[in-house]
């Protein structure tokens, strides 16, 4: 399949709403994996706009993070309204997955933050204090 800007749109519509490159190529009249890649190595327009796309997917999970969590209606399940974990687990592993992929490719923007910066009281400069002890002989240990 030849490259054209259709496709290259199309293609990244669907990164955009979420679809991995994998499923968007087994879908019929789509280029195979290994043709999207030769085409991102071969044209600079769409290795950006592939790019820019992914990060709408991140985004795009992101916001599926919180309806998903929201999201209870099937937390209960009978006449008796049981507890379904089963579904429960489901959305668990959902954010989870959700939370690790964005972790990992945007772990700038949505990753685990640790400060690493050191400041002493008050926020202001650390200051060091150098504790000098003097032992005293009482002149029986001199020789």
């Amino acid at each position: 399949m030849e490259y054209s800007q259709e496709l290259a749109d199309a293609i990244c519509e669907l990164l955009a709403e979420g679809k991995s490159t994998r499923q968007i190529c087994s879908a019929e009249n789509m280029p195979s994996k290994s043709s999207v890649f030769k085409w991102k190595r071969e044209h600079p327009e769409f290795a950006d706009q592939y790019a820019r796309a992914k990060e709408d997917m991140l985004e795009n999970y992101a916001e599926e993070l919180v309806e998903i969590s929201d999201d209870t209606s099937g937390d209960v399940t009978g006449e008796l309204n049981m507890p379904n974990s089963v579904a429960v687990q489901r959305a668990r592993l959902r954010v989870d997955t959700r939370k690790w992929v964005l972790s990992k490719l945007a772990a700038k923007k949505y990753g685990d933050k640790l400060d690493m910066n050191l400041s002493g009281k008050d926020g202001g400069p650390i200051q060091a204090a150098i504790a000098v002890t003097f032992v005293r002989t009482n002149g029986s240990d001199q020789g």
